[in-house]
């Protein structure tokens, strides 16, 4: 049988109607079960009705302006101006239940007044479930929010094509209308982050990234951090602000100071980590000023480990950058390259030049690095072998001379790269980086920078690495140095005070730490645990008001008794042996909170102190390098919407539409059931031909 384009069409037609997926937009007025995690019960959609007036059914149809057609206002789809209006209102019946009660109509140009509609079908209408449009339109919103995708997207001719080609009636909103909506869902999403926000008991501590997208504008991300009374950790992306002209000091401070007080934590933020840019330690000391002032509990800012370790590792590479590149080129060309591959694989094996999983890191990144270097030293011999195989003027350019091999070799033995990438690593894979365990890292990297400088045995230009590395390491303990930064690696139990650095372990911030302990945590937890009266304020230095001088005695008496506590709960803690690497340390408190009730609570808000101001995988590995291309790309118009929806979402929140909740787990069970159903029927019908 002759089989062309033709027959398909107009098979594809014929099917069309009861295959294909349909989809409406029905208001709130009308009582059928919506796809919103509100809703409570279903009612099964309101039976047929006959119209006698075809008044009724025109209203629901515009007509073009060329006069020959007329098109739905619920669905869009168009008929002749010559269709009979009963065949209107059969599509209106059949597509449309419950039509006639609606209040409003909805064009297919207009930005929708409601979340989708999942209409459960009667009996009747079981073995033709249809599904309605703007379905289709919500599940492509969701798609370009967890893409990282801009709106516009949705103007590429080949994907409007693509959809048509399944479905000819299928109408995608247009980019303007997708782009109102996903701020009108990022202004929804936000009233749920901030309550969420208002409930948290703890202090915050915030981190900051910077970066100039392909516009030349130049965003700044705030994100929190903290932990509940469960002792589970929380870290929610708060905004993304377009930091004005000239993008400087001032301009960076305002932006974050407003994120904190739409947030409403402007009184109750710890700590932020910053990227260690000059704009960002200078913005975050105008905050400190400015929280002082306020008069709100200390404020402190520390640098990302991280980055300081990236740049320390940048430093170290600097001299033998323009043979990484080489090499990377060469990894390029192998990753793409199913022949070169197999030679590669083939001639480690034969010169036992350790195995190898393809494809290889070939990123920008730190990760990208050392696997280049890693190729050279442990790999030289078949990367030569398989340069110079080549017939596409591989050798010319990659071959390595002697020289250039033994500078790679010099600075992996003597900076030992392979610690700095088991460093690297462990950040990347610790679930319980905190800051104490970040210090513990650094100051080890700081040793290893030390003995490359002190050894006689290596060249000069090594050397002035050595010292730029130590320059960085320098700066790094320099800004950590401060009491706020020794109370959360102390209130690390795998830290305490056994692993601290030497460059921050003051003798005065001991007593600094009790202090503080006392001024800010032991009197509201002893208020709060007192069966008495008193209100905080009746326990303050002096007796204040017309009392007794016996019960300002007693006074006195509470307040040293409360201090003796205080200093012997910390005193009890600091005495007991530090406990494994590999413990749990929010599990750990969780577990001894209640033998330490005021240091739990220090520990809830300084446990959430950052050590980095971005993941370290985003950092060291090419994951990194994705998360870049998407924020570099986003125009500006999109960039905050999509970006924060994105992250909201993946942190467990639910999409919302004005006050209403998206259930998409919902609406893809019923796609899923329509799709199934349309199946069997095309497979029931092709068994009966």
């Amino acid at each position: 049988m002759e089989w062309n384009v033709n027959n398909a069409f107009k098979t594809y037609k014929e099917m069309e109607p009861k295959a294909m997926m349909d989809m409406t937009l029905v208001p709130h007025s009308d009582p059928i079960d919506i796809g919103l995690a509100s809703s409570d019960k279903a009612s099964t959609a309101p039976p047929k009705r006959k119209k006698t007036m075809t008044s009724v059914y025109l209203k629901y149809f515009e007509t073009a302006p060329d006069s020959k057609t007329r098109k739905c206002k619920f669905c869009g789809q168009s008929y002749s101006i010559a269709t009979a209006t009963g065949n209107l209102g059969r599509h209106l019946a059949n597509r449309h239940p419950g039509y006639d009660k609606a209040t409003d109509i909805v064009t297919s140009s207009s930005v929708p007044q409601t979340p989708p509609v999942v209409v459960k079908p009667s009996q009747s209408q079981s073995k033709s479930l249809q599904l309605d449009y703007d379905h289709l339109n919500w599940l492509v919103l969701k798609w370009l929010a967890l893409s990282s995708l801009p709106p516009s997207t949705v103007d590429e001719t080949w994907l409007g094509n693509s959809l048509k080609f399944l479905n000819p009636a299928v109408q995608l909103w247009p980019a303007k209308k997708y782009k109102a909506i996903l701020h009108e869902v990022f202004r929804s999403m936000r009233e749920d982050v901030k309550t969420s926000l208002e409930h948290i008991q703890s202090k915050v501590s915030v981190t900051l990234c910077f970066w100039s997208s392909y516009q030349n504008i130049f965003y700044m991300s705030v994100t929190g951090q903290w932990i509940d009374e469960n002792w589970s950790s929380h870290r929610l992306l708060l905004d993304i602000c377009r930091i004005p002209y000239p993008s400087g000091v001032s301009e960076i401070y305002s932006s974050l100071l407003k994120v904190l007080k739409i947030y409403a934590i402007d009184d109750r933020v710890l700590c932020c980590t910053h990227d260690n840019s000059q704009n960002a330690i200078h913005a975050c000391h105008s905050l400190k000023e400015y929280l002082d002032g306020q008069k709100v509990l200390p404020f402190c800012y520390i640098p990302c480990a991280a980055q300081t370790l990236n740049e320390i590792i940048d430093e170290g590479l600097a001299t033998i950058k323009p043979i990484i590149s080489k090499v990377r080129e060469f990894t390029q060309e192998l990753n793409g390259s199913i022949e070169l591959s197999d030679d590669f694989v083939q001639l480690t094996t034969a010169y036992q030049e350790g195995d190898w999983k393809l494809p290889i890191d070939a990123s920008s990144r730190w990760s990208g690095n050392y696997q280049m270097v890693n190729i050279l030293c442990k790999a030289g011999k078949s990367l030569d072998s398989v340069i110079r195989k080549t017939e596409n003027g591989l050798e010319n350019r990659m071959i390595l001379t002697s020289a250039e091999k033994n500078a790679v070799t010099i600075v992996h033995n003597y900076l030992d790269l392979d610690s700095f990438h088991k460093t690297t690593q462990d950040m990347c894979t610790n679930k319980d980086l905190t800051v104490g365990l970040a210090l513990l890292f650094m100051d080890n990297i700081s040793e290893m920078i030390t003995t490359c400088q002190k050894s006689c045995h290596n060249p000069d230009w090594l050397r002035t690495c050595a010292e730029s590395m130590a320059q960085k390491a320098r700066s790094y303990n320099t800004q950590v140095c401060n009491v706020f930064t020794y109370i959360t690696a102390i209130l690390d139990p795998r830290i305490k005070t056994e692993y601290i650095p030497e460059t921050i372990n003051l003798d005065s911030y001991i007593d600094e730490a009790r202090t503080h302990f006392i001024r800010n945590y032991a009197s509201s937890h002893f208020t709060s645990s007192m069966t008495s009266g008193y209100r905080p304020q009746d326990i303050d230095e002096g007796g204040g008001g017309n009392i007794s001088f016996a019960e300002e005695i007693a006074r006195r008496k509470r307040r040293g008794s409360m201090s003796n506590n205080v200093v012997d709960e910390l005193t009890q803690y600091l005495s007991e042996s530090i406990v494994p690497m590999q413990t749990d340390v929010l599990d750990w408190w969780k577990v001894n909170s209640g033998r330490y009730p005021r240091l739990s609570n220090m520990a809830r808000d300084f446990l959430a102190v950052q050590a980095t101001s971005a993941a370290p995988e985003e950092i060291f590995c090419g994951k990194g390098e994705e998360i870049d291309k998407q924020k570099y790309c986003m125009p500006q118009d999109s960039t905050q919407s999509v970006l924060c929806i994105r992250s909201w979402i993946e942190a467990g929140m639910k999409l919302k539409y004005k006050s209403d909740e998206i259930d998409y787990e919902r609406l893809m069970e019923f796609a899923s059931t329509v799709a199934g159903d349309n199946t069997a029927g095309g497979l029931d019908k092709n068994q009966r031909r």
